[in-house]
């Protein structure tokens, strides 16, 4: 057997380097812990960046690829398959959006996303120059598209040019969304809670002004719900809360639980106005067995009372990294939503993930001086007690 030094050599010749990776191979889960291949065990309080939801090793959820797998696995989207026909349906009755194009990955529906607002636009007049809004400090993906509306420049610097015609305001600033605003301009487009920008929640009345300004100008509202979604705040889609609804709204990561899995929604009135035959298309997106993943995890979602469980669990996760706050002075604040939450310090935080993961905590940052916290939704508080033990001892190493 190979030692985990000798894994990470190996992969460091083999394996393009775009990632600095913790000096960790992983090996298992099993609920919320996972294990390295030396049997070392970690509490996750990362969840695959918000992906495993429903936690590691979920017999049911195992259970219902294994099956689909025995069936079909692929088949092209030449032809209809059940389970994304279930799929869409579930995704629909939890969205209350109308129409879905299932794709691979979240920067693929972002890029989806993209293309169905600039159709719907030119649809209306025939023009091409057609304008997105999207928010400084924003992240929507790694390719061109989705790059392109990212709002932060160290990622997009290198490969220039962007798709054209691209404006960017502040979150939360709706004078500043205004001042950007055209007779050009096709969609607006944000994250309901950033989370690599540094877990930065949507006030309110921002999305409330936001609506009305896309209803009074015919502008689509486009609404990046990839990591804030899936009951990650406490609401299955994080604007349900505010009760301001998209026309078009993208969702991934929890979506499969760890099958990569992504989609965009939309209302009828886009569906039935922008893309058509020919305008849009993927070979794997929506398969058998990613439509499966998705069947399953809506299905225990329900059956585990998921968003029950965020609502508590994130109060309690709240109320306690409030109390780092007032305890030691190299933490200014908190932010977030349910278990989504963003732990803000006065300078770099990784020294504090690096120690905590030394210590068998899973820990990962949103900018250089927050610490992200987005466990799987299956957390108790005693995982939150256990998880702030560890926390508490990496601060006061810190503060020494």
């Amino acid at each position: 057997m190979e030692t985990m030094k000798e894994y990470i050599e190996e992969a460091e010749k083999a394996l393009l380097h775009t990632y600095n990776r913790y000096q960790v191979v992983l090996d298992k889960g099993e609920g919320v812990y996972l294990y390295d291949i030396e049997g070392k065990k970690y509490l996750d309080f990362c969840s695959g960046i918000g992906v495993f939801a429903l936690g590691y090793h979920n017999q049911k959820y195992n259970d219902a690829l294994k099956a689909q797998i025995d069936k079909v696995i692929h088949t092209s989207n030449y032809y209809y398959n059940v389970p994304a026909i279930e799929a869409a349906k579930k995704l629909k009755k939890v969205s209350g959006m109308d129409r879905v194009f299932f794709t691979n990955s979240g920067a693929e529906a972002v890029e989806g996303a993209i293309k169905a607002a600039r159709k719907y636009a030119y649809l209306k007049d025939g023009c091409t120059d057609h304008e997105i809004i999207a928010m400084e400090h924003s992240f929507h993906g790694r390719t061109y598209g989705a790059l392109s509306v990212t709002g932060n420049p160290k990622y997009r610097e290198a490969f220039e040019p962007m798709i054209g015609n691209i404006r960017f305001a502040r979150m939360n600033d709706f004078e500043s969304v205004l001042s950007q605003v055209t007779d050009k301009t096709c969609a607006i487009l944000f994250e309901t809670v950033q989370g690599e920008g540094g877990i930065y929640p949507a006030e309110e009345e921002f999305m409330k002004q936001i609506r009305a300004l896309c209803d009074e100008k015919d502008i689509l509202l486009i609404l990046d719900e990839i990591q804030c979604g899936m009951g990650r705040t406490g609401s299955m889609f994080a604007w349900q809360k505010y009760g301001v609804k998209p026309d078009i709204m993208t969702t991934a990561k929890a979506l499969g639980c760890g099958v990569p899995v992504g989609a965009f929604l939309m209302t009828e009135k886009v569906g039935t106005n922008s893309l058509t035959s020919g305008d849009h298309g993927t070979t794997y997106g929506g398969n058998p067995l990613a439509a499966a993943a998705i069947n399953i995890v809506l299905d225990l979602f329900e059956e585990n009372h998921i968003i029950d469980n965020v609502k508590e669990a994130g109060a309690y996760l709240e109320k306690e990294l409030d109390t780092l706050v007032k305890e030691y002075d190299c933490v200014e604040t908190r932010r977030g939503a349910g278990l989504m939450q963003g732990l803000v310090l006065n300078r770099p935080v990784g020294n504090v993930i690096a120690r905590a993961l030394e210590r068998g905590l899973i820990l990962i940052n949103a900018g250089a001086n927050v610490i992200r916290f987005v466990p799987p939704l299956i957390i108790t508080k005693e995982h939150v007690d256990e998880m702030m033990t560890i926390l508490r001892a990496c601060l006061k190493e810190e503060m020494e």
